[in-house]
């Protein structure tokens, strides 16, 4: 007797297909995507036609598409098979803009963000972890490292980050599942340390501020520095000030990334004692780069010359420069 000889419940639907009961009956209340048969008239029995529909509604809410929408589609059937869409856009161009869309991801602040934050958004709060990893590869497949993080991953988490803070307790596992799989994919789409191809470079040491613990930025820099095959060393949340201070003098980075977050945590005092570090032998000593990111230096005073990067594209450009800088003073 196989498991849908009588009908799966609402219960065991829903921990197939990874979504709350209340999501299933809400769709069958709302849109009419329910069980074709009912036991005794009330309880709900799903056959394997009506977990098609279901998955069908799953993977077009996924994709952005707003749940009423996706809802006629999904009982309307399988649609023929598109066009063959145009090439995507390469690395540095931004995703296409749709036709807005009312609604977002399930209540989440989104604004005017792209479809793929919609149904990203969607994918989180249903805590569908197989539907947020896919799509986060697919847009980081499709977009490249830099679109993907600052067009979809970022505003995403931005979003359930605010929903989270004027919500209670409520969508902390949203965050935390979210959190979660883009920090797997951003590891995902580093890859291995790069070994050979900027052989004998210093590394860009990457590190939050002390008090800080947001690395998703940070792992995304990674991400994108190992992509133009420059090593970093990635040090983390709240690395201590004596830490930082070693892993400069043992290394001999070229730059030093310091992540703030949040005002409370910046540190222009460790801005400046990190930039005024020496190294190497007497007569022949080296300085490190620093470069202070995130919103929490907004509005610090630095030294002349100190580099600002304004988001990830504009840090990886900085950082190729000094390590191409450091590079050639070393041939």
């Amino acid at each position: 007797m196989t498991e849908f000889a009588h009908g799966l419940t609402t219960g065991a639907v829903a921990r197939r297909l990874g979504v709350a009961p209340t999501t299933l009956r809400s769709w069958d209340r709302r849109y009419g995507i329910g069980p074709a048969a009912r036991e005794d008239g009330r309880h709900r029995r799903w056959t394997p036609e009506d977990v098609a529909v279901l998955h069908e509604m799953c993977r077009l809410t996924s994709s952005g598409i707003p749940p009423a929408e996706a809802a006629r589609a999904a009982l309307a059937g399988p649609a023929p098979a598109p066009p063959t869409p145009p090439a995507p856009p390469t690395e540095g161009e931004p995703l296409p803009r749709p036709a807005r869309r009312p609604g977002s991801g399930n209540g989440l602040p989104l604004g005017a963000v792209r479809q793929e934050c919609r149904g990203l958004g969607r994918a989180a709060v249903r805590l569908d972890a197989w539907a947020v990893d896919d799509m986060l590869a697919s847009v980081i497949a499709q977009y490249g490292l830099v679109t993907a993080w600052e067009e979809v991953m970022a505003p995403t988490l931005h979003a359930v980050g605010r929903k989270w803070e004027t919500s209670g307790d409520r969508y902390v596992e949203v965050e935390h599942l979210l959190s979660w799989h883009v920090s797997s994919a951003l590891r995902r789409a580093a890859g291995p340390p790069p070994s050979g191809s900027r052989a004998g470079v210093p590394p860009v040491l990457l590190a939050c501020v002390p008090g800080e613990q947001h690395t998703l930025a940070l792992e995304a820099l990674a991400a994108g520095l190992a992509e133009l095959g420059l090593p970093t060393l990635m040090f983390g949340p709240a690395v201590p000030p004596e830490a930082l201070d070693q892993a400069v003098r043992r290394t001999g980075p070229a730059a030093v990334v310091l992540w703030s977050q949040a005002r409370s945590t910046a540190n222009p005092p460790l801005a400046r004692h990190v930039a005024d570090t020496v190294w190497g032998v007497r007569g022949a000593r080296a300085r490190p780069a620093v470069l202070p990111a995130g919103p929490g230096w907004a509005g610090q005073s630095f030294a002349p010359g100190t580099l600002r990067p304004g988001g990830l594209r504009d840090a990886l450009a900085l950082l190729r420069g000094l390590c191409d800088a450091v590079a050639a003073g070393q041939s």
